[in-house]
Protein backbone atom coordinates (compact mmCIF):
# COMPACT_ATOMS: atom_id res chain seq x y z
CA UNK A 1 0.00 0.00 0.00
CA UNK A 2 2.88 2.29 0.83
CA UNK A 3 4.48 1.62 -2.56
CA UNK A 4 1.15 2.23 -4.30
CA UNK A 5 0.85 5.57 -2.53
CA UNK A 6 4.36 6.55 -3.61
CA UNK A 7 3.61 5.53 -7.19
CA UNK A 8 0.38 7.53 -7.16
CA UNK A 9 2.20 10.56 -5.76
CA UNK A 10 4.85 10.26 -8.48
CA UNK A 11 2.16 10.02 -11.17
CA UNK A 12 0.43 13.12 -9.84
CA UNK A 13 3.74 15.01 -9.78
CA UNK A 14 4.46 13.96 -13.35
CA UNK A 15 0.99 15.02 -14.50
CA UNK A 16 1.39 18.40 -12.80
CA UNK A 17 4.77 18.85 -14.47
CA UNK A 18 3.40 18.03 -17.92
CA UNK A 19 0.38 20.31 -17.67
CA UNK A 20 1.78 23.07 -15.46
CA UNK A 21 2.01 26.56 -16.87
CA UNK A 22 5.46 27.29 -18.18
CA UNK A 23 7.73 29.28 -15.91
CA UNK A 24 10.09 31.50 -17.84
CA UNK A 25 13.74 30.56 -17.43
CA UNK A 26 16.27 33.35 -17.00
CA UNK A 27 19.68 31.78 -17.75
CA UNK A 28 22.52 33.53 -15.99
CA UNK A 29 25.43 34.64 -18.16
CA UNK A 30 28.46 32.42 -17.75
CA UNK A 31 32.08 32.59 -18.90
CA UNK A 32 34.63 29.86 -19.30
CA UNK A 33 36.10 27.31 -21.70
CA UNK A 34 32.83 25.75 -22.85
CA UNK A 35 31.07 29.12 -23.06
CA UNK A 36 33.89 30.29 -25.34
CA UNK A 37 33.46 27.17 -27.48
CA UNK A 38 29.75 27.86 -27.81
CA UNK A 39 30.42 31.47 -28.81
CA UNK A 40 32.97 30.29 -31.36
CA UNK A 41 30.44 27.80 -32.74
CA UNK A 42 27.76 30.47 -33.01
CA UNK A 43 30.03 32.83 -34.96
CA UNK A 44 31.27 30.09 -37.29
CA UNK A 45 27.87 28.54 -38.00
CA UNK A 46 25.94 31.78 -38.38
CA UNK A 47 28.84 33.28 -40.30
CA UNK A 48 28.49 30.46 -42.81
CA UNK A 49 24.71 30.70 -42.89
CA UNK A 50 24.56 34.45 -43.48
CA UNK A 51 27.76 34.76 -45.51
CA UNK A 52 27.83 31.82 -47.94
CA UNK A 53 24.90 33.01 -50.12
CA UNK A 54 26.86 36.18 -50.94
CA UNK A 55 29.88 34.26 -52.27
CA UNK A 56 30.33 33.83 -56.01
CA UNK A 57 31.90 30.94 -57.89
CA UNK A 58 32.62 31.09 -61.63
CA UNK A 59 30.25 34.02 -62.09
CA UNK A 60 27.31 32.56 -60.16
CA UNK A 61 26.22 32.16 -56.56
CA UNK A 62 28.50 29.62 -54.86
CA UNK A 63 25.66 27.77 -53.10
CA UNK A 64 22.27 27.94 -54.80
CA UNK A 65 19.41 25.46 -54.85
CA UNK A 66 17.71 26.44 -58.09
CA UNK A 67 14.42 24.55 -57.84
CA UNK A 68 12.78 25.87 -61.05
CA UNK A 69 15.82 24.80 -63.08
CA UNK A 70 16.21 21.62 -60.97
CA UNK A 71 19.88 22.37 -60.31
CA UNK A 72 21.77 22.46 -57.03
CA UNK A 73 24.99 24.46 -57.20
CA UNK A 74 27.50 23.77 -54.43
CA UNK A 75 30.79 25.55 -55.08
CA UNK A 76 32.13 24.07 -58.32
CA UNK A 77 29.68 21.15 -58.40
CA UNK A 78 26.26 20.95 -60.03
CA UNK A 79 23.74 18.37 -58.86
CA UNK A 80 20.59 17.32 -60.71
CA UNK A 81 17.49 15.35 -59.65
CA UNK A 82 19.26 12.25 -60.95
CA UNK A 83 21.92 12.80 -58.26
CA UNK A 84 19.47 12.25 -55.39
CA UNK A 85 21.58 9.23 -54.44
CA UNK A 86 24.26 11.58 -53.11
CA UNK A 87 21.72 13.37 -50.93
CA UNK A 88 20.57 10.02 -49.54
CA UNK A 89 24.18 9.10 -48.75
CA UNK A 90 24.73 12.48 -47.08
CA UNK A 91 21.68 11.97 -44.85
CA UNK A 92 22.90 8.50 -43.86
CA UNK A 93 26.33 9.95 -43.00
CA UNK A 94 24.70 12.74 -40.96
CA UNK A 95 22.64 10.22 -38.99
CA UNK A 96 25.65 8.01 -38.41
CA UNK A 97 27.72 11.00 -37.29
CA UNK A 98 24.98 11.86 -34.79
CA UNK A 99 25.12 8.30 -33.42
CA UNK A 100 28.91 8.39 -33.28
CA UNK A 101 29.24 11.68 -31.40
CA UNK A 102 26.33 10.89 -29.08
CA UNK A 103 27.83 7.54 -28.10
CA UNK A 104 31.20 9.26 -27.63
CA UNK A 105 30.28 12.42 -25.70
CA UNK A 106 26.51 12.75 -25.32
CA UNK A 107 24.54 15.62 -26.80
CA UNK A 108 27.39 17.55 -28.42
CA UNK A 109 25.15 18.41 -31.35
CA UNK A 110 22.46 19.86 -29.11
CA UNK A 111 24.85 21.88 -26.97
CA UNK A 112 26.99 23.45 -29.68
CA UNK A 113 25.62 23.08 -33.22
CA UNK A 114 21.83 22.60 -33.21
CA UNK A 115 20.10 25.54 -34.96
CA UNK A 116 17.71 25.87 -32.02
CA UNK A 117 20.66 26.27 -29.63
CA UNK A 118 22.58 28.61 -31.92
CA UNK A 119 19.74 31.03 -32.64
CA UNK A 120 18.51 30.93 -29.04
CA UNK A 121 22.00 31.95 -27.92
CA UNK A 122 21.87 34.99 -30.22
CA UNK A 123 18.40 35.95 -29.03
CA UNK A 124 19.56 35.76 -25.40
CA UNK A 125 22.53 38.00 -26.23
CA UNK A 126 20.13 40.61 -27.62
CA UNK A 127 17.89 40.21 -24.58
CA UNK A 128 20.78 40.80 -22.16
CA UNK A 129 22.01 43.75 -24.21
CA UNK A 130 18.60 45.47 -24.12
CA UNK A 131 17.04 44.33 -20.84
CA UNK A 132 20.15 43.69 -18.77
CA UNK A 133 21.43 40.68 -16.87
CA UNK A 134 19.35 37.99 -15.15
CA UNK A 135 18.29 39.97 -12.04
CA UNK A 136 17.31 42.99 -14.15
CA UNK A 137 15.25 40.84 -16.50
CA UNK A 138 13.42 39.23 -13.58
CA UNK A 139 12.80 42.61 -11.97
CA UNK A 140 11.56 44.09 -15.24
CA UNK A 141 9.09 41.25 -15.84
CA UNK A 142 7.65 41.62 -12.33
CA UNK A 143 7.33 45.39 -12.62
CA UNK A 144 4.01 46.95 -13.72
CA UNK A 145 3.62 48.09 -17.30
CA UNK A 146 4.98 51.59 -17.72
CA UNK A 147 6.21 53.62 -20.65
CA UNK A 148 9.79 52.58 -19.87
CA UNK A 149 8.90 48.89 -19.75
CA UNK A 150 6.95 49.11 -22.99
CA UNK A 151 9.90 50.86 -24.66
CA UNK A 152 12.40 48.24 -23.46
CA UNK A 153 10.19 45.29 -24.41
CA UNK A 154 9.37 46.89 -27.74
CA UNK A 155 13.05 47.43 -28.50
CA UNK A 156 13.83 43.79 -27.68
CA UNK A 157 11.05 42.35 -29.80
CA UNK A 158 11.85 44.79 -32.58
CA UNK A 159 15.44 43.58 -32.63
CA UNK A 160 14.25 39.97 -32.56
CA UNK A 161 11.86 40.56 -35.47
CA UNK A 162 14.47 42.33 -37.61
CA UNK A 163 16.98 39.55 -37.00
CA UNK A 164 14.29 36.94 -37.75
CA UNK A 165 13.36 38.61 -41.03
CA UNK A 166 17.03 38.78 -41.98
CA UNK A 167 17.21 35.06 -41.22
CA UNK A 168 14.19 34.38 -43.42
CA UNK A 169 15.62 36.56 -46.19
CA UNK A 170 18.90 34.62 -46.07
CA UNK A 171 17.05 31.30 -46.13
CA UNK A 172 15.21 32.26 -49.32
CA UNK A 173 18.55 33.52 -50.67
CA UNK A 174 19.73 29.91 -50.87
CA UNK A 175 16.92 29.20 -53.37
CA UNK A 176 16.66 32.54 -55.20
CA UNK A 177 19.87 34.39 -56.15
CA UNK A 178 20.35 36.57 -53.10
CA UNK A 179 21.52 39.68 -54.93
CA UNK A 180 18.45 39.55 -57.14
CA UNK A 181 16.34 38.94 -54.03
CA UNK A 182 17.87 41.97 -52.27
CA UNK A 183 17.08 44.11 -55.31
CA UNK A 184 13.44 42.92 -55.22
CA UNK A 185 13.21 43.72 -51.51
CA UNK A 186 14.57 47.23 -52.03
CA UNK A 187 12.17 47.78 -54.94
CA UNK A 188 9.18 46.31 -53.02
CA UNK A 189 8.63 43.86 -55.89
CA UNK A 190 8.93 40.52 -54.10
CA UNK A 191 6.97 37.64 -55.53
CA UNK A 192 4.39 35.78 -53.46
CA UNK A 193 6.63 32.73 -53.08
CA UNK A 194 9.60 34.69 -51.72
CA UNK A 195 7.36 36.81 -49.47
CA UNK A 196 5.68 33.78 -47.92
CA UNK A 197 8.91 31.95 -47.13
CA UNK A 198 10.73 35.01 -45.77
CA UNK A 199 7.92 35.67 -43.31
CA UNK A 200 7.30 31.98 -42.57
CA UNK A 201 10.94 31.20 -41.79
CA UNK A 202 11.34 34.49 -39.97
CA UNK A 203 8.26 33.79 -37.84
CA UNK A 204 9.57 30.28 -37.06
CA UNK A 205 12.90 31.74 -35.93
CA UNK A 206 11.19 34.40 -33.82
CA UNK A 207 8.85 31.88 -32.21
CA UNK A 208 11.37 29.11 -31.57
CA UNK A 209 14.36 31.17 -30.42
CA UNK A 210 12.45 34.02 -28.78
CA UNK A 211 9.47 32.37 -27.14
CA UNK A 212 9.64 28.56 -27.10
CA UNK A 213 13.35 28.15 -26.43
CA UNK A 214 13.90 25.19 -24.07
CA UNK A 215 10.39 23.87 -24.81
CA UNK A 216 11.55 22.92 -28.29
CA UNK A 217 14.35 20.83 -26.78
CA UNK A 218 12.25 19.27 -24.03
CA UNK A 219 8.88 18.65 -25.68
CA UNK A 220 9.23 18.99 -29.46
CA UNK A 221 12.60 17.48 -30.34
CA UNK A 222 12.46 13.66 -30.61
CA UNK A 223 16.21 13.41 -30.02
CA UNK A 224 15.70 14.13 -26.32
CA UNK A 225 13.60 10.97 -26.06
CA UNK A 226 15.79 8.42 -27.79
CA UNK A 227 19.25 9.73 -26.87
CA UNK A 228 19.48 7.34 -23.91
CA UNK A 229 19.40 4.41 -26.33
CA UNK A 230 22.81 5.58 -27.63
CA UNK A 231 24.36 6.11 -24.19
CA UNK A 232 26.31 3.47 -22.31
CA UNK A 233 28.33 3.55 -19.06
CA UNK A 234 31.42 4.70 -21.02
CA UNK A 235 29.74 7.67 -22.75
CA UNK A 236 31.19 11.03 -21.73
CA UNK A 237 28.35 12.95 -20.11
CA UNK A 238 28.09 16.06 -17.95
CA UNK A 239 27.77 14.80 -14.39
CA UNK A 240 27.86 16.02 -10.81
CA UNK A 241 30.31 14.12 -8.60
CA UNK A 242 27.95 13.23 -5.76
CA UNK A 243 30.60 11.46 -3.68
CA UNK A 244 32.76 14.57 -3.64
CA UNK A 245 29.99 17.16 -3.41
CA UNK A 246 27.69 15.70 -0.73
CA UNK A 247 26.57 16.62 1.80
CA UNK A 248 26.21 20.08 0.36
CA UNK A 249 25.94 23.24 2.41
CA UNK A 250 26.96 26.88 2.77
CA UNK A 251 30.25 27.85 4.38
CA UNK A 252 32.78 30.68 4.43
CA UNK A 253 35.32 31.01 1.67
CA UNK A 254 38.45 29.00 2.36
CA UNK A 255 36.74 26.83 5.02
CA UNK A 256 37.77 23.18 5.13
CA UNK A 257 34.63 21.23 4.15
CA UNK A 258 35.84 18.02 5.80
CA UNK A 259 36.16 19.66 9.20
CA UNK A 260 32.55 20.86 8.82
CA UNK A 261 31.32 17.45 7.72
CA UNK A 262 30.42 18.81 4.29
CA UNK A 263 31.26 18.03 0.68
CA UNK A 264 32.64 20.51 -1.84
CA UNK A 265 29.22 21.70 -3.07
CA UNK A 266 28.32 24.96 -1.33
CA UNK A 267 24.70 24.79 -2.59
CA UNK A 268 24.97 28.16 -4.36
CA UNK A 269 22.58 26.94 -7.11
CA UNK A 270 24.55 28.85 -9.76
CA UNK A 271 24.70 25.64 -11.81
CA UNK A 272 20.89 25.78 -11.91
CA UNK A 273 20.81 29.50 -12.69
CA UNK A 274 23.01 29.14 -15.80
CA UNK A 275 21.13 26.12 -17.21
CA UNK A 276 19.12 27.09 -20.34
CA UNK A 277 16.59 24.32 -19.64
CA UNK A 278 16.30 25.06 -15.91
CA UNK A 279 17.35 21.65 -14.55
CA UNK A 280 19.53 20.84 -11.56
CA UNK A 281 22.44 18.72 -12.78
CA UNK A 282 22.95 17.56 -9.22
CA UNK A 283 19.83 15.41 -9.57
CA UNK A 284 21.63 13.20 -12.07
CA UNK A 285 21.47 12.76 -15.84
CA UNK A 286 18.16 14.05 -17.26
CA UNK A 287 16.76 14.02 -20.76
CA UNK A 288 16.27 17.81 -20.57
CA UNK A 289 20.05 18.35 -20.43
CA UNK A 290 21.27 19.56 -23.83
CA UNK A 291 24.96 19.16 -22.99
CA UNK A 292 25.86 22.84 -23.23
CA UNK A 293 28.31 22.51 -20.27
CA UNK A 294 27.32 25.91 -18.85
CA UNK A 295 27.08 24.29 -15.41
CA UNK A 296 30.70 23.10 -15.71
CA UNK A 297 31.98 26.63 -16.33
CA UNK A 298 29.85 28.04 -13.52
CA UNK A 299 30.87 25.40 -10.99
CA UNK A 300 34.56 25.63 -11.89
CA UNK A 301 34.39 29.38 -11.30
CA UNK A 302 32.85 28.83 -7.85
CA UNK A 303 35.43 26.16 -6.99
CA UNK A 304 38.20 28.60 -7.94
CA UNK A 305 36.78 31.25 -5.64
CA UNK A 306 36.44 28.76 -2.79
CA UNK A 307 39.97 27.41 -3.30
CA UNK A 308 38.69 23.90 -4.13
CA UNK A 309 39.79 21.70 -7.05
CA UNK A 310 37.79 22.11 -10.26
CA UNK A 311 35.72 19.32 -11.70
CA UNK A 312 32.88 18.91 -9.22
CA UNK A 313 30.71 19.05 -12.33
CA UNK A 314 32.58 17.74 -15.34
CA UNK A 315 32.57 15.59 -18.44
CA UNK A 316 32.97 12.06 -17.15
CA UNK A 317 31.49 8.57 -17.51
CA UNK A 318 29.20 6.51 -15.37
CA UNK A 319 31.98 3.98 -14.88
CA UNK A 320 34.40 6.71 -13.76
CA UNK A 321 31.92 7.99 -11.17
CA UNK A 322 31.66 4.44 -9.84
CA UNK A 323 35.43 4.16 -9.57
CA UNK A 324 35.70 1.82 -12.56
CA UNK A 325 37.92 2.14 -15.61
CA UNK A 326 36.40 3.90 -18.60
CA UNK A 327 36.86 2.76 -22.19
CA UNK A 328 36.46 5.60 -24.65
CA UNK A 329 37.60 3.53 -27.66
CA UNK A 330 35.15 0.65 -27.44
CA UNK A 331 33.54 -1.57 -30.11
CA UNK A 332 30.53 0.70 -30.62
CA UNK A 333 32.71 3.76 -31.23
CA UNK A 334 35.08 1.87 -33.51
CA UNK A 335 32.25 0.41 -35.58
CA UNK A 336 30.48 3.77 -35.91
CA UNK A 337 33.77 5.44 -36.78
CA UNK A 338 34.68 2.80 -39.37
CA UNK A 339 31.29 3.02 -41.09
CA UNK A 340 31.45 6.81 -40.98
CA UNK A 341 34.93 6.81 -42.53
CA UNK A 342 33.98 4.34 -45.27
CA UNK A 343 30.74 6.11 -46.20
CA UNK A 344 32.33 9.56 -46.17
CA UNK A 345 35.22 8.33 -48.28
CA UNK A 346 32.79 6.62 -50.65
CA UNK A 347 30.72 9.79 -51.01
CA UNK A 348 33.79 11.92 -51.70
CA UNK A 349 35.02 9.41 -54.27
CA UNK A 350 31.62 9.15 -55.94
CA UNK A 351 31.22 12.92 -56.22
CA UNK A 352 34.78 13.44 -57.45
CA UNK A 353 34.23 10.80 -60.17
CA UNK A 354 30.67 11.88 -61.01
CA UNK A 355 30.02 11.97 -64.73
CA UNK A 356 28.04 14.92 -66.09
CA UNK A 357 25.97 12.61 -68.28
CA UNK A 358 23.22 10.11 -67.71
CA UNK A 359 21.89 7.27 -69.82
CA UNK A 360 18.60 5.49 -69.11
CA UNK A 361 17.56 2.52 -71.24
CA UNK A 362 13.93 1.51 -71.68
CA UNK A 363 13.33 -1.68 -73.63
CA UNK A 364 10.14 -1.98 -75.65
CA UNK A 365 8.04 -4.50 -73.75
CA UNK A 366 5.25 -4.77 -76.34
CA UNK A 367 7.21 -7.45 -78.16
CA UNK A 368 10.08 -9.68 -77.06
CA UNK A 369 11.70 -9.37 -80.47
CA UNK A 370 10.89 -8.91 -84.15
CA UNK A 371 12.20 -10.54 -87.33
CA UNK A 372 13.02 -8.23 -90.22
CA UNK A 373 12.51 -9.00 -93.92
CA UNK A 374 16.27 -9.67 -94.10
CA UNK A 375 15.97 -12.45 -91.51
CA UNK A 376 17.59 -10.43 -88.71
CA UNK A 377 16.35 -10.35 -85.11
CA UNK A 378 15.48 -6.87 -83.87
CA UNK A 379 14.91 -5.35 -80.39
CA UNK A 380 13.59 -1.81 -79.92
CA UNK A 381 14.80 0.52 -77.17
CA UNK A 382 14.24 4.10 -76.07
CA UNK A 383 17.40 5.75 -74.76
CA UNK A 384 17.15 8.84 -72.59
CA UNK A 385 20.29 10.96 -72.83
CA UNK A 386 20.79 13.41 -69.94
CA UNK A 387 23.36 16.19 -70.17
CA UNK A 388 24.14 17.28 -66.59
CA UNK A 389 27.01 19.54 -67.58
CA UNK A 390 26.93 23.33 -67.73
CA UNK A 391 27.50 23.35 -71.49
CA UNK A 392 26.07 21.39 -74.46
CA UNK A 393 27.81 18.26 -75.70
CA UNK A 394 27.81 16.21 -78.88
CA UNK A 395 27.50 12.47 -78.14
CA UNK A 396 28.22 9.31 -80.14
CA UNK A 397 26.26 6.13 -79.38
CA UNK A 398 27.51 2.56 -79.83
CA UNK A 399 26.34 -0.92 -78.76
CA UNK A 400 28.41 -4.01 -77.91
CA UNK A 401 28.26 -7.29 -76.04
CA UNK A 402 27.42 -9.81 -78.76
CA UNK A 403 29.40 -10.14 -82.03
CA UNK A 404 27.52 -8.86 -85.04
CA UNK A 405 25.25 -6.34 -83.30
CA UNK A 406 23.99 -3.56 -85.54
CA UNK A 407 22.71 -0.24 -84.19
CA UNK A 408 19.94 1.24 -86.33
CA UNK A 409 18.89 4.77 -85.43
CA UNK A 410 18.07 8.00 -87.11
CA UNK A 411 20.41 9.69 -84.64
CA UNK A 412 23.67 7.96 -83.77
CA UNK A 413 25.37 11.28 -83.09
CA UNK A 414 23.26 13.72 -81.14
CA UNK A 415 23.78 17.11 -79.51
CA UNK A 416 22.18 17.55 -76.10
CA UNK A 417 21.89 21.07 -74.60
CA UNK A 418 22.88 21.68 -71.00
CA UNK A 419 20.32 20.38 -68.55
CA UNK A 420 18.19 18.70 -71.21
CA UNK A 421 16.90 15.16 -71.50
CA UNK A 422 16.50 13.80 -75.03
CA UNK A 423 14.75 10.52 -75.86
CA UNK A 424 16.32 8.61 -78.76
CA UNK A 425 14.52 5.54 -80.26
CA UNK A 426 16.96 2.89 -81.50
CA UNK A 427 16.76 -0.59 -82.99
CA UNK A 428 19.40 -3.20 -82.38
CA UNK A 429 19.62 -6.03 -84.94
CA UNK A 430 21.64 -9.21 -85.25
CA UNK A 431 21.85 -12.34 -87.33
CA UNK A 432 20.19 -15.08 -85.21
CA UNK A 433 23.13 -17.43 -85.84
CA UNK A 434 25.21 -15.18 -83.55
CA UNK A 435 22.83 -15.63 -80.61
CA UNK A 436 23.93 -18.30 -78.15
CA UNK A 437 20.89 -18.02 -75.85
CA UNK A 438 17.43 -16.44 -75.80
CA UNK A 439 18.65 -13.70 -73.39
CA UNK A 440 21.88 -11.86 -74.07
CA UNK A 441 23.63 -9.10 -72.13
CA UNK A 442 24.52 -6.07 -74.21
CA UNK A 443 25.97 -2.63 -73.43
CA UNK A 444 25.18 0.82 -74.77
CA UNK A 445 28.05 3.32 -74.65
CA UNK A 446 27.57 7.07 -74.85
CA UNK A 447 30.74 9.03 -75.61
CA UNK A 448 31.05 12.81 -75.75
CA UNK A 449 32.75 13.62 -79.04
CA UNK A 450 34.05 16.97 -77.78
CA UNK A 451 35.32 15.64 -74.41
CA UNK A 452 36.86 12.14 -74.23
CA UNK A 453 36.60 12.14 -70.44
CA UNK A 454 32.79 12.02 -70.59
CA UNK A 455 31.83 8.44 -71.27
CA UNK A 456 29.12 6.25 -69.78
CA UNK A 457 28.17 2.62 -70.35
CA UNK A 458 24.86 1.01 -69.36
CA UNK A 459 23.83 -2.60 -69.69
CA UNK A 460 20.60 -4.02 -71.05
CA UNK A 461 19.25 -7.26 -72.49
CA UNK A 462 18.73 -8.46 -76.02
CA UNK A 463 15.97 -11.03 -76.50
CA UNK A 464 15.92 -13.46 -79.43
CA UNK A 465 15.04 -16.99 -80.41
CA UNK A 466 16.88 -19.94 -78.92
CA UNK A 467 20.49 -20.15 -80.06
CA UNK A 468 20.99 -20.34 -83.78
Amino acid sequence: MNQQAKAATKDVALEEELYAKRKKIYPREVHGLFASLRVFGVFVLLGLYYGVPWLNWDGRQAVLFDLPARKFYILGLTFWPQDFFYMAMLLVIAALALFFFTALAGRLWCGYACPQTVWTEVFMWMERWIEGDRPRQMKLDKAPWTGRKIAIKGAKHGAWLLFSLWTGFTFVGFFTPIRHLAHEVMAFSLGSWETFWIFFYGFATYGNAGWLREQVCIYMCPYARFQSAMFDPDTLIISYDEKRGEPRGARKRGADPRSLGLGDCIDCTICVQVCPTGIDIRDGLQYQCIGCAACIDACDDVMDKMGYPKGLIRYTTEHALQGKKSHILRPRILIYGLFLLVLTGGLVYAISHKLPVGLDILRDRNALYRETSMGLVENVYTLKLINMDEKPHHYHLTVSGVPGLQLESHIEDVEVPSGRVIAVPVQVRIDPVNLKSPTNDIEFTLQAVDDPRIRITQSSRFIGPAGG
